[in-house]
């Protein structure tokens, strides 16, 4: 994954700042393109391996059916309260479908690790629960920047 960015150099998170905030944040907002071309962003929880982010989405949603049709797709997921505090990062890309859908439980060796990462993130739990509405979406990004203006105060 690149973690390059021209802009905002000095406040950007280093590989292993942006491993650890995706790693600990739990809600995105993900932006993809309706039929009409215009806009749809949504919220979702997440899981991030430390190369993919794991979306875990409703399978009759709006957002899948863009996603069917338009596999581009960008997310952001941020954190912070006063200006000062703002971080983020946003990632960008073309989502890959994974697995059943919906997802079920079959086994999918593929979704071992996304599970148990999403599973403890979210619920506290060691298993999966499947309701049979959703399924897997794997975003491996094209493009990531990142900002962290806690940095600034350092400048």
């Amino acid at each position: 994954m690149a973690v390059e960015q021209r802009r905002g150099r000095r406040i950007m998170m280093s590989a292993g700042e942006l491993d650890a905030f995706l790693t600990e944040q739990r809600t995105c907002r993900v932006a993809t393109v309706s039929a009409d071309g215009r806009p749809h962003v949504s919220a979702l929880w997440f899981a991030w391996d430390g190369t993919s982010l794991w979306l875990y989405s409703l399978t009759r949603s709006r957002r899948w059916a863009d996603l069917r049709r338009d596999p581009r797709l960008a997310v952001v997921v941020d954190d912070g309260e006063d200006y000062g505090e703002l971080r983020g990062v946003e990632l960008s890309g073309s989502a890959v479908f994974v697995g059943e859908s919906p997802r079920t439980g079959e086994p999918c060796p593929e979704l071992d690790v996304p599970e148990a990462l999403f599973t403890r993130k979210n619920f506290g739990l060691d298993e999966m629960p499947h309701d049979g509405r959703h399924a897997w979406l794997r975003l491996t990004p094209d493009a990531v920047a990142s900002w962290d203006f806690r940095k600034m105060s350092a400048l």
